[in-house]
């Protein structure tokens, strides 16, 4: 049986969602046990002209729920977008997972071939479904996830490979 749009998105979108819960816990977590505002954490950025962690959150959060509706021609949902604390990022977090896994598969599969105009940057790219997943929508997921756990690495909070992955 050939692998379809949406087994290659949504279940690896929920997937690594529930790893980004887990990695906003432990964060918190650590920040409580060291004694660290959790601005400090939710701010920082691994270069000045970066985007800070809570904003690497919202992006990737964006891929998953934006590429999702897209994919299966739906409107774009209205997800919390507070991001002053742990528990904003959690709410947002639950509300993009909960979206994604209540996807219709048929839906989503039928996005593969249809066009979809999207914002990038300031202007406006058409492609199909499976190239707008595979060239825009999962790198850039994916880019924003690393990144995010880049930050708090480089933090000092205490991750490793499998909360970033998962095991297999």
């Amino acid at each position: 049986m050939p692998l379809s749009l949406y087994d290659v998105s949504v279940p690896v979108y929920a997937r690594m969602l529930r790893h980004l819960a887990a990695t906003l816990d432990k964060a918190e977590a650590h920040a409580g046990a060291s004694r660290i505002e959790p601005a400090a954490l939710l701010d920082a950025r691994l270069y000045p002209d970066m985007w800070p962690f809570k904003q690497q959150v919202m992006a990737a959060t964006n891929h998953a729920f934006r590429g999702t509706a897209r994919l299966a021609g739906l409107e774009i949902p209205k997800i919390s977008d507070a991001s002053a604390s742990f528990a904003d990022l959690q709410k947002r977090t639950a509300e993009t997972l909960a979206f994604v896994e209540g996807a219709d598969r048929a839906a989503v599969d039928a996005g593969m071939t249809r066009e979809i105009t999207f914002p990038m940057g300031d202007e406006k790219a058409t492609l199909t479904g499976l190239e707008y997943f595979l060239i825009f929508s999962q790198p850039n997921f994916y880019f924003h996830l690393a990144t995010a756990y880049d930050i708090l690495r480089h933090n000092g909070v205490p991750l490793v490979k499998t909360d970033f992955m998962g095991g297999p």
